[in-house]
């Protein structure tokens, strides 16, 4: 009997992932070894620094970088973090924004420049609001301490007309916001002030309509990450692809199954079975599928939005960015 192969995996904490971690789901011929990390972007750096065969990485970070060549790892077609991102600009009172269109010539705070959620805002507000991207004065720093961010400006775009400044030394964005400093926020995180002072409120303030309006009207569920795996250890083993997006999807199955039919609330929120309903009704049956056909439209956005907003320069057709896995899609 071949001894199975051991193989670590990094991904954040999720229910969908939960079954891999507790090894009630196995990769058939792997010895699944799962670091749950509650930070994603601790997984992109320990797994870039080499700690892991396979981990939980940013997709835009993914096809920036894939596209520019040289990049040890390949995608599985497997996307454990999706999210809108309406519900995440945020305004203060007093800066002149009303509507999506009046964040042209304003200044916002941004944790960096290619942050997917950000790359999805941006690519919403131009499409269906009209925003110019390149009127803003886009402010890099840390959401809610002062830190690394502050010091120099991540993933800068290519290309003319962009304006992109560094947040001063000892602010966070979130300060410069309620110090009139910034006039608007965007980011993957909410900024301390909000529901603190009554001054700084969301540019979408019914966010949760508008997303479900956006989902009907688009059929996108934005894509935040995906699971990266060595290049050269599925050259080796080209078998491990097909085993790992196998047992990722049994375990989002289960996940779901764990989820509806409890007797009692698997998570403390009090109106779950009702926000099952609702988005089975408005999702299907999977909201959260893997694999490249039913993400074809989504993920060709994302790379739309990556060209035009200065983080994309070469061609990556999606299937020479995604390993292959032997399966049907959806399997």
């Amino acid at each position: 009997m071949t001894a199975a192969l051991t193989l670590s995996l990094a991904a954040g904490p999720y229910d969908r992932t939960e079954p891999l971690r507790d090894g009630t789901v196995r990769p058939e011929g792997i010895d699944l070894v799962y670091v749950p990390l509650e930070e994603p972007p601790e997984a992109f750096l320990r797994g870039l620094a080499g700690e892991f065969d396979a981990f939980e990485f940013s997709c835009s970070l993914y096809f920036s970088r894939r596209a520019a060549g040289d990049f040890p790892f390949v995608a599985l077609p497997v996307f454990p973090s999706r999210m809108f991102r309406h519900g995440y600009a945020f305004v203060r009172e007093g800066s002149g924004i009303r509507e999506p269109r009046d964040l042209e010539g304003k200044r916002v705070g941004i944790p960096e420049f290619s942050q997917t959620g950000l790359v999805w805002l941006r690519g919403i507000l131009q499409d269906d609001y009209g925003v110019d991207l390149r009127s803003v004065v886009w402010v890099v720093g840390e959401a809610n301490r002062p830190g690394r961010r502050s010091a120099s400006i991540a993933g800068r775009p290519a290309g003319e007309g962009w304006k992109l400044e560094a947040a001063p030394e000892g602010y966070s964005l979130d300060r410069m916001l309620v110090e009139g400093l910034l006039d608007a926020y965007m980011g993957a995180v909410r900024p301390n002030s909000f529901g603190v002072d009554p001054r700084i409120r969301r540019l979408f303030p019914n966010y949760r309509e508008v997303e479900r309006a956006y989902y009907r009207r688009t059929g996108i569920f934005p894509i935040m990450h995906t699971v990266v795996v060595r290049e050269e250890l599925l050259q080796r083993h080209p078998w491990v692809a097909t085993s790992l997006y196998k047992a990722f999807c049994q375990a989002k199955d289960l996940a779901y199954r764990r989820m509806a039919h409890s007797p009692s609330l698997r998570y403390a929120l009090p109106w779950l079975h009702a926000d099952l309903e609702e988005a089975r009704e408005l999702f299907g049956p999977d909201p959260w599928p893997y694999g490249l056909e039913p993400n074809r439209t989504v993920l060709h956005t994302l790379l739309r939005y990556l060209r035009e907003q200065g983080l994309l320069t070469g061609e990556l057709p999606l299937e020479e960015a995604f390993a292959r896995v032997n399966v049907f899609e959806g399997q």
